[in-house]
């Protein structure tokens, strides 16, 4: 029985995919992570008098949860921004950033935060 759920967000679409491991999901969210951050681009909107920069919107979302289905007690991902910039979160509501340590990629951050015992 698979207990880690990752489930992709693009636009509308939603993939999702089932794990038994913590590594074996991070390292297809890692996967796909990479493959949306040089495919998913976005423009700058014009709404009303106001600017969206393609930095502030997040054209991709992949997220990671477990173990269980139900209330799993582990929350986290990786937004896509439009420019191609990654951001590490955990949490559902409210997501809270991870902050990379230094040399360290939102990617890294977010197995850190993970596997920390």
């Amino acid at each position: 029985m698979a207990s880690w759920t990752l489930k992709v967000r693009v636009g509308p679409e939603v993939e999702r995919a089932r794990f038994d491991e913590l590594d074996s999901a991070l390292e297809a969210l890692e996967r796909r992570v990479e493959e949306l951050a040089r495919t998913s681009r976005r423009e700058d909107v014009q709404f009303f008098r106001r600017t969206i920069e393609a930095a502030r919107q997040v054209a991709a979302r992949a997220e990671l949860s477990g173990p269980g289905r139900i209330l799993p007690a582990v929350r986290g991902g990786v937004d896509v921004r439009g420019d191609g910039t990654t951001e590490a979160f955990t949490g559902r509501s409210p997501r809270r950033l991870v902050e990379p340590e230094a040399g360290e990629t939102p990617m890294a951050a977010l197995r850190r935060t993970l596997t920390a015992d």
